[in-house]
């Protein structure tokens, strides 16, 4: 007889942040993640500490408005998903982001 084992994965996310700085914190346990760029200013975002205008690994384009959807986003790929700290930076960014766990 065999035995099958469930993973539930579970889901974070953060509130509407408004400062450059610290977007995702290192989550080992992370399989998935997603920024979304609420603003109307381009978001710069790198997968490690300290972003910057000239230091990122992917910009997100402005929205025409604040929260209004047309912002971009970002969903990491399934089979290469980063694990450690997220970082923003822009002019006045505004910007959403959540994570998945498996356990």
């Amino acid at each position: 007889m065999s035995t099958t084992i469930l993973k539930t994965k579970t889901t974070s996310r953060t509130a509407i942040l408004t400062s450059a700085g610290t977007a995702l914190v290192a989550q080992p346990e992370r399989i998935s993640y997603k920024i979304n760029n609420l603003g109307t200013n381009p978001l710069f975002v790198k997968e490690g500490a300290g972003a910057s205008t000239t230091d990122f690994d992917y910009i997100l384009a402005a929205g025409t408005g604040n929260d209004n959807g047309t912002g971009a986003s970002y969903d990491s790929p399934a089979d290469q998903v980063y694990t450690g700290i997220i970082t923003v930076a822009g002019i006045s960014p505004r910007f959403s982001a959540m994570y998945r766990t498996q356990e």
